[in-house]
């Protein structure tokens, strides 16, 4: 198959130009409705305009079979397929064009001919004729043919997999090359930036080595790429064979001469460690639910927990083990993805296996009720690895990093898709511990995790306390508590974002999108909301108005006690608690200190 791939910029549209040599019959020719690493149907062909095709140079007829796939009348010859994708979509999932740069996953461009999905494309990516786009560069982990010193040019796909699996960066980016456990690593920055590109390379090393070191220096690749846009306020990654797309915010890079560990920064490096390490567990230890699907329709699975969730609890160990990180800070981080838990209610309903079962209409369609009905697979599902991890190192010989590595040598290294509860099965094979209970519990139903119980066998006292501020996330931090609590978030607009299941302001019928006015006949300004609600007075009423609409709103709220929902973890002796040596040598074999 034959693709070639050109840029209107102005138009945001690029136009495609697919050859089928041998087309024998009536052909058949489908797009993915969604992309791996991102559980959602998002129907790409709805952004294909002015299809048309022709065979032996003669136009045919289209006949549309549903909505991304389409079938052309019998004959023979080479078919001709021409048509535009719409590309104004800047997350990694689509595709992207202006005159600053373009994006694309080909699971959102290149129609594959049903039967040839095996068969190889070869890619020409052709340098947009725009003047504004005279410096670009192409950057791509597809094998080149025949390109210019700028990167385009052919390339080659031994399959329609690999095709959709190698996103295409092109713009004039920053290019930063480093070298990571003998293998050769690029990140890319599209966008506005002036980065400490040294300290970007040695640290991005570190966490690479760290991960490819836990995994036995495997597998070999010829470079892997952090394909990276920076834009105002970006956050996001999808993870590919040999590559990520990421989207990172401009203040999340460090600037020269600035030598201290922000938290936007940190955030970025846990990013990053995040999508690497798909490159094995999702990637390679692929769950069978996905390696089977066809990308025509959904394909589910209730193992996202261990595929996202465990992939979380690594990204920021990897920080840690890699040195760029401390232990309190590592926990402060631990203790933040606690406090997201503990202040969502659907915790107590939605199980970690449903919430990985109906990812599809529930985490990537997130709406005003999704605190109380949709549990988080990444946060609950890194909190059950952090358990088992502990878990396995307490009262077995091997710990989560053992589990993986088996999973990799079994599954990934051979290229066989992971059955159903792989890693529950190699997590009790290996050990020899019953974990059946644990995993019901922690999996299928919906009781608190043994969180403070698991971390004091390993030297850390973990602690709930009310929030200091809007702002307490979570972890290590001063402040007066806050008092009491209406239970509802707001966005930045001051509108209301959600309302908590069970509290006041639910009890007085306040909804997604109402506008807060007035609390106890005074008005409410931008970020007063807590303040105002800790100066009213205990167990009385107090007159609330908003508006729904159009139309004033109003109802009597009884405040309530603030919960105790925010999680801190402090290593056992800097809070003046003993530590027994048994205590400590597990804490080092886990934390390092």
């Amino acid at each position: 198959m034959q693709v070639a791939v050109r840029a209107d910029p102005r138009a945001h549209q690029f136009q495609i130009r697919l050859s089928v040599a041998a087309a024998a019959g009536a052909p058949e020719f489908r797009l993915p409705v969604w992309i791996r690493g991102s559980y959602l149907v998002r129907d790409f062909a709805k952004h294909v305009s002015g299809l048309t095709a022709s065979r032996a140079g003669v136009p045919v007829a289209i006949e549309r079979l549903d909505k991304s796939r389409f079938r052309l009348p019998p004959g023979a010859g080479e078919v001709v397929l021409e048509y535009s994708v719409h590309a104004l979509d800047e997350s990694v999932r689509k595709a992207w064009l202006d005159s600053r740069r373009g994006f694309f996953n080909s699971s959102s461009l290149v129609y594959c001919p049903v039967g040839h999905e095996q068969a190889g494309f070869e890619l020409e990516l052709v340098r947009p004729e725009d003047p504004d786009c005279a410096d670009w560069q192409l950057a791509t982990a597809l094998q080149p043919l025949q390109v210019d010193a700028a990167g385009f040019g052919r390339y080659a796909a031994p399959d329609y997999e690999t095709l959709i699996d190698s996103p295409v960066e092109m713009a004039a980016f920053r290019r930063i090359d480093f070298v990571a456990d003998g293998v050769p690593h690029t990140l890319t920055l599209s966008g506005r930036c002036e980065p400490d590109a040294a300290r970007l390379a040695a640290d991005l090393a570190k966490v690479c080595t760290v991960q490819r070191e836990m995994f036995g220096h495997q597998p070999a690749l010829p470079r892997y790429w952090f394909l990276t846009n920076v834009t105002g306020a970006g956050y996001g990654g999808l993870e590919h064979r040999e590559s990520t797309a990421l989207v990172c915010a401009r203040n999340d890079l460090p600037r020269p001469g600035d030598s201290s560990l922000s938290k936007e920064y940190r955030t970025f490096l846990g990013l990053a460690s995040h999508e690497y390490f798909h490159l094995w567990n999702v990637k390679r230890i692929t769950p069978a639910a996905f390696a089977d699907s066809d990308l025509s329709g959904p394909a589910y699975t209730r193992d996202l927990w261990h595929y996202e969730g465990v992939t979380s609890y690594y990204d920021d160990l990897f920080l840690l083990r890699a040195g760029l990180i401390d232990a309190p800070s590592y926990l402060d981080l631990v203790a933040e993805a606690a406090t997201r838990l503990e202040r969502t209610p659907a915790r107590q309903v939605h199980s970690l296996a449903d919430a990985s079962f109906e990812a599809w209409i529930k985490y990537y369609q997130p709406d005003d009720n999704s605190p109380n009905a949709s549990t988080n697979y990444y946060v609950k599902g890194a909190l059950v690895a952090l358990c088992l991890d502990l878990r396995l190192r307490r009262d077995s010989e091997i710990s989560l990093d053992d589990v993986l590595r088996t999973l990799w040598c079994r599954y990934g290294r051979e290229e066989r898709p992971a059955p159903e509860g792989a890693l529950e099965a190699v997590a009790i094979e290996q050990s020899g511990l019953d974990l059946r209970d644990f995993f019901d519990q922690a999996l299928r139903g919906t009781g608190e995790l043994p969180l403070a119980e698991a971390l004091a066998e390993f030297g850390v006292i973990a602690e709930r306390r009310p929030a200091v501020g809007d702002g307490d996330q979570g972890g290590r931090r001063s402040g007066t508590p806050q008092k009491q609590t209406l239970g509802l978030k707001l966005n930045s607009d001051g509108k209301v974002a959600h309302v908590l299941a069970g509290s006041a302001a639910q009890r007085a019928g306040l909804a997604a999108g109402d506008q807060l006015l007035a609390l106890d006949g005074l008005k409410l300004a931008a970020g007063q909301l807590s303040a105002r609600v800790d100066a009213l007075r205990p167990k009385l009423s107090a007159e609330l108005l908003w508006f729904r609409g159009d139309e004033l709103m109003r109802a009597a709220i009884i405040p309530e006690p603030a919960a105790a929902d925010t999680w801190t973890l402090t290593l056992m002796e800097v809070a003046g608690a003993e530590l027994n040596p048994a205590v400590a040598a597990r804490r080092k074999t886990w934390l390092g200190v």
